[in-house]
């Protein structure tokens, strides 16, 4: 049935009761009747929407825009009678109709296949040819420099792979920040058929910043791990494949590099295991975002020491949302997604510092973002990191690149985190109080 309360978009809508009302057509009630009539028309828009739409922003524009179309007529009683009786035959009729596409879609729908590059968790050892003196110097994040990317495939044979290379990013792309900028790469589909890579377009590569430096090299380690904790928490989180890279610069005769780097999920592949679509627009408000997810994630940047993101706002000249993908599922709320890590006390970059504005001494100092309006989520995600416990800590364990002083460092680093939310007073007055 549906329920509504006045103009409530997001009431829950049964399509075959539409427009079924059957009332006295005398003089008398006619305009009560138009009444009844603009609100059929409301309740058959609002269900049209939600069987177009992916997300609750779309319907209400949808929504509100028939709607003062509508009454833009600025019709009589008799006139709105008769053409909102046709609307309710027409709506009948397209219930059927659209019923039976939406059975069909739902049938044709199938999952996304894997992308077999994130199917494993294992080093994947790389190298990448390319003319890296020119990259570093020129530092477009518009044009493709040729190089090829080598790999040995199951049977140790040799893989190699035509891709275009350009600098990308904002912060780490500026040459006081790092020497060795962070990478896109673009591969040709045609080459990388039955390849690991078969299932890549365009990918993002988290590079080393400065070369031959222990702490930037564990600082790729420590990010790494940041979103591998994330992963183990939510499978809507962005996944990572973790590589060595020997870079052959063509056009130095110096030694070659050999850094640690990572690759990430591509945006519209994370969209699409989600079952939605990425939404390049200006932002959204807290409660079109799933709450839950959100307290989730909120706590996890709190976990990892992260204050530089926003899930609802963007940075000037950028889609929403800062260091977040939003993205709109077919069905349900948004979902906002982090990525970025670097400036966390969790990474500790050389280069990181806080926001002056949240007047904290070091990036290593946490900060509850959460929002006060997922509080009610706050007690079973809480739960949720407690029951995944041994889980991250095996994965600081278990990765074996990590120097014995950055193993040491990131234990200590969560073991205050568990001391926080286990102590009621921490809990408390560091996070349900510090709600936004």
């Amino acid at each position: 049935m549906y329920v509504c309360d006045g103009d409530d978009a997001t009431c829950a809508i049964d399509p075959p009761l539409i427009g079924v009302r059957r009332r006295q057509q005398s003089e008398r009630d006619r305009d009560k009747h138009n009444e009844y009539a603009q609100q059929d028309f409301r309740v058959l828009v609002s269900w049209l929407a939600a069987q177009f739409s992916g997300n609750a922003g779309y319907q209400q524009f949808a929504i509100e825009a028939s709607i003062r179309a509508m009454l833009d007529f600025d019709l009589s009683a008799s006139q709105s009678i008769q053409i909102m009786s046709v609307l309710r035959f027409a709506t009948i009729c397209l219930f059927a109709l659209i019923g039976n596409l939406s059975v069909a879609s739902a049938d044709e729908k199938k999952p996304p296949k894997p992308n077999p590059l994130f199917a494993d968790n294992s080093l994947l050892e790389i190298t990448i040819t390319a003319p890296i003196s020119t990259l570093m110097r020129k530092r477009s994040n518009e044009e493709y420099l040729m190089g090829q990317l080598t790999y040995q495939d199951e049977e140790s044979e040799a893989v190699v792979l035509d891709v275009g290379i350009r600098a990308r990013g904002r912060f780490r792309r500026e040459r006081d920040v790092c020497s060795f900028t962070p990478l896109r790469l673009n591969f040709k589909k045609e080459t990388t058929r039955k390849t690991l890579f078969k299932r890549t377009d365009k990918i993002k590569l988290v590079t080393h910043c400065r070369d031959r430096s222990e702490r930037y090299s564990q600082g790729v380690l420590r990010e790494f791990l940041a979103y591998r904790v994330l992963n183990t928490m939510t499978d809507q989180s962005f996944r990572v494949r973790l590589l060595r890279i020997r870079y052959v610069d063509t056009e130095s005769k110096k030694a070659d590099r050999v850094e640690f780097g990572f690759l990430i999920e591509p945006d519209d592949d994370l969209a699409k295991r989600l079952g939605g679509k990425v939404l390049g627009i200006e932002g959204t408000t807290i409660d079109a975002l799933d709450g839950r997810h959100t307290n989730l994630t909120s706590v996890f940047q709190y976990l990892i020491g992260n204050t530089d993101f926003s899930p609802i706002k963007a940075a000037e000249g950028e889609s929403c949302c800062h260091n977040h993908v939003l993205i709109g599922p077919d069905n349900g709320a948004l979902v906002s997604v982090p990525y970025d890590f670097d400036m966390s006390g969790f990474v500790n970059a050389a280069y990181a510092a806080p926001n002056p504005r949240f007047k904290i001494r070091s990036v290593r100092t946490r900060l509850y973002r959460g929002r006060c309006a997922n509080n009610e989520h706050l007690d079973n995600t809480l739960q949720a990191y407690r029951d995944r416990k041994q889980d991250i800590y095996q994965l600081v364990n278990g990765l074996t690149h990590l120097a014995a002083k950055t193993r040491k460092q990131l234990i200590r680093y969560i073991d205050d985190f568990y001391t926080t939310i286990d102590s009621p007073k921490r809990l408390e007055s560091r996070l349900r109080k510090r709600c936004l």
